[in-house]
């Protein structure tokens, strides 16, 4: 049910994700922007991380989630090929995210680089509920 597909832009990478809950729709952004950097597919998930975010907005939520994928990848080298999204609710005026990604460090003759993710935009990023579950937009500045 849920995944994500790769939409047209000129020159950055234009991603629209989706699932059945907040949770399987942000895993699925998580997904797609390790796709962006390698082919997921080669890589193991040996290694396991606990990643947290938090924003005012479903959308400023969704921009820390990615953000911090960034910082794993520019600073330890690291590359998940799974994500499991624990929990997106709402605490206070806050909403959080609590996720396990696994993979592993980067290894340049095993897996593929395809091009960096120099940053993550607001840019056209949206999040919404409609009739076949929760949908992300987001541009990734390459």
């Amino acid at each position: 049910m849920g995944g994500f597909r790769f939409l047209e832009h000129l020159a950055d990478a234009y991603i629209e994700a989706y699932g059945r809950s907040y949770e399987e729709c942000y895993e699925n952004a998580g997904l797609a922007f390790f796709e962006v950097i390698t082919d997921t597919s080669l890589v193991e998930p040996k290694e396991e991380r606990i990643v947290e975010a938090e924003g005012e907005d479903l959308e400023a939520l969704l921009y820390d989630w990615l953000e911090k994928l960034l910082i794993t990848v520019d600073i330890d080298g690291f590359l998940a090929s799974k994500i499991d999204v624990e929990y997106v609710r709402r605490e206070g005026d806050m909403y959080r995210l609590r996720a396990r990604i696994s993979g592993e460090t980067y290894d340049p003759g095993r897996h593929v680089s395809k091009t960096s993710v120099k940053a993550v935009t607001y840019h056209q990023m949206k999040v919404y509920r409609d009739e076949e579950g929760v949908k992300t937009r987001f541009i990734l500045d390459l």
